[in-house]
């Protein structure tokens, strides 16, 4: 009997026409490292007396399909999760193409998620998947991989693949050697790491239904926040925090072969720190920033991703 391998599974990924349908054809094959996407439906237990010790059956709640799936940041396909947290990019260039992708869109696409494990064989298609929140972290070492929480309408299970010939993108992977944080255009010294979300705070439709699934997930008011952590050299950051003026900053990861991700964010506020000293070593702070929209109502941060796909 065949036992279900992580190694074996695969991914496929395209973007809905209509919210909860999946596309006939057009999906994709997506790296990733773990899928925790699922589908639960709990069981409530019986509340009527009079029948005895033993409790009755219980009874199905609503339908819940959300998860985390932990993708690398790569120069092609992490352009597909950008499009899901961010929605449809402006692209330019004849080749190498730049596709710009901004905050603050009312407008979000769906998406169709097949997990695939073929050793049992389960191919489970996810429908009506959005993005709620994209996640990662730059520091000196290590994978450079981003956490993309996603909130989904349905799961139909199946023992065959439906999502056809799959297209296959390049897997060219950034790394933290590739990366590089600027304050108002300057390369930002002492940085032990720097972490990055933006969550579009989804809000689920949850309308009364027989099949006990949501309706929809529509975007609420979006945030944008992070980590940086310092070691404590100097007080230009502190007095920023003291100030409670913005300053811009940029988090970037360049490849020599051409291809970039770029993140630009004009107008990043920062705490006041509290600066401890727990031994010998040296001193680090830590900043929790927020960010907010550009004067005048310009995106909170745009998005600039440079590779050989002509579109998303």
């Amino acid at each position: 009997m065949a036992r279900a391998q992580g190694a074996r599974a695969q991914m496929a990924l395209a973007f809905e026409s209509v919210y909860g349908t999946p596309p006939a054809s057009g999906f994709t094959r997506m790296p990733f490292a773990t899928a925790l996407l699922g589908a639960d439906q709990p069981l409530l237990s019986s509340e009527l007396l009079g029948y005895g010790r033993d409790p009755l059956a219980p009874i199905k709640d609503a339908v819940t399909v959300d998860g985390d799936v932990v993708v690398p940041i790569d120069a092609e396909a992490f352009g597909f999760w950008l499009k899901a947290a961010f929605g449809a990019p402006s692209t330019t260039g004849l080749g190498p193409y730049i596709h710009t992708f901004a905050t603050g869109s009312w407008t979000l696409p769906s998406m169709s998620i097949e997990v695939g494990m073929p050793e049992v064989p389960r191919f489970a298609m996810y429908t009506g998947c959005m993005v709620d929140q994209l996640s990662w972290q730059m520091q000196r070492s290590g994978l450079l991989t981003a956490k993309a929480a996603l909130i989904a309408q349905g799961e139909v299970p199946a023992t065959a693949s439906s999502a056809g010939t799959l297209a296959a993108l390049d897997l060219v992977r950034f790394g933290h050697f590739n990366g590089a944080v600027k304050r108002d255009g300057v390369a930002l010294g002492n940085l032990v790491s720097a972490d990055i979300s933006y969550a579009n705070n989804l809000d689920r439709i949850e309308t009364i239904r027989s099949d006990g699934m949501i309706d929809g997930a529509d975007p609420s008011l979006a945030a944008l926040t992070g980590k940086i952590e310092v070691r404590f050299a100097d007080s230009v950051l502190v007095t920023q925090a003291i100030n409670g003026v913005p300053a811009a900053l940029e988090f970037s990861h360049t490849l020599a072969s051409g291809e970039s991700l770029t993140v630009s964010v004009p107008m990043v506020y920062l705490p006041r720190p509290r600066i401890e000293i727990s031994g010998p070593q040296g001193v680090q702070a830590s900043f929790d920033w927020q960010a907010a929209q550009d004067t005048g109502g310009g995106p909170m941060a745009t998005i600039m991703l440079v590779n050989d796909v002509v579109s998303y």
